[in-house]
């Protein structure tokens, strides 16, 4: 692994956390990342909601059956995209720029020192119809995933999935 990009390999799912709170500042930091990310032709049709009531994050768990590790991580980001918004109201398009920006808020959480896990929504109905519900989302918004974000309990140590197999020079 080159050195240089520790910071990735570095980015691991955490679905343990310590019981501390997150600076609201650190927030900012994490949104500013999200919304550097690429957005076919600049439409940035990403929208955050970001969550740390206790009450919530334990509601949330009920819709993501794999998100246990909200009830411990002190905050949840709900990242949601406005299909009216997005690159010829495309779903495409839009899940595209969402997920850049979700990639760029994990390894800014983790260059600041936080853990967190993607947690996936999209395309399962159920979910997504469970946090528009909850949330009282407008019918242009769809809730593409839930990022829990906290510090955290356990370091996974940085890896990476290199397959040389997967790489095709100039063929198939």
């Amino acid at each position: 692994m080159n050195p240089s990009l520790h910071f990735i390999f570095s980015r691991r799912s955490v679905r343990k956390y310590e019981s501390r709170e997150i600076p609201a500042d650190m927030y900012n930091d994490l949104f500013e990342a999200a919304m550097a990310a690429p957005s076919a032709v600049a439409k940035d049709p990403w929208h955050f909601l970001l969550i740390t009531d206790r009450k919530i994050l334990d509601t949330i768990v009920k819709i993501l059956p794999n998100g246990q590790m909200l009830r411990q991580a002190p905050a949840t980001v709900i990242v949601c995209g406005d299909i009216n918004k997005a690159h010829a109201n495309e779903v495409s398009y839009m899940l595209q720029d969402l997920s850049a920006a979700v990639e760029n808020l994990l390894l800014a959480a983790t260059a600041l020192g936080l853990g967190s896990c993607w947690l996936g929504m999209h395309p399962r109905q159920d979910r997504i119809d469970g946090i528009r519900s909850l949330f009282s989302l407008p019918a242009n918004i769809i809730p593409m995933c839930s990022i829990a974000l906290g510090w955290p309990a356990e370091k996974p140590e940085p890896r990476t999935r290199f397959n040389p197999e997967r790489v095709h020079l100039e063929k198939w």
